[in-house]
């Protein structure tokens, strides 16, 4: 399904208008914008985790998924609660949840213009 602006009705502002809201704004995109952060921040929304089992879902070395936790915890995307030598992680805000159901229906809908885009760079 294609969506067709209505020049009509006013346009609802959702990205802020001022340069610092902006970078603001894509830097809470950037902090999803990671195969490995996007999968962590899923599995850390179903309940708390610790590292350990963020690790073993990542099925990356500690140090990657320390680095990706702790992009998301920096960027306050994640919580980190330390009991004794553990740490525990879990998403913050349950609309992040909500964010990645929409981002998924909207992939869907446009996943071959987005597979064979040339602009945007995939992750390294």
């Amino acid at each position: 399904m294609s969506a067709v602006l209505d020049t009509e009705r006013p346009v609802a502002r959702w990205v802020p208008p001022d340069p610092m809201g902006r970078t603001l704004m894509a830097k809470f995109f950037r902090a999803l914008g990671d195969p490995t952060r996007l999968g962590l921040a899923e599995f850390c929304a179903e309940k708390e985790r610790t590292g350990a089992e963020c690790v073993s879902h990542a099925g990356l070395s500690q140090g990657r998924v320390s680095a990706h936790l702790g992009c998301k915890v920096s960027c306050g995307l994640l919580t980190l609660r330390r009991a004794s030598r553990f740490a525990h992680y879990q998403v913050t805000d349950p609309r992040v949840l909500q964010l990645l159901r929409i981002s998924q229906e909207m992939v869907a809908a446009q996943a071959v213009s987005i597979a064979v885009c040339t602009k945007v760079r995939p992750a390294r």
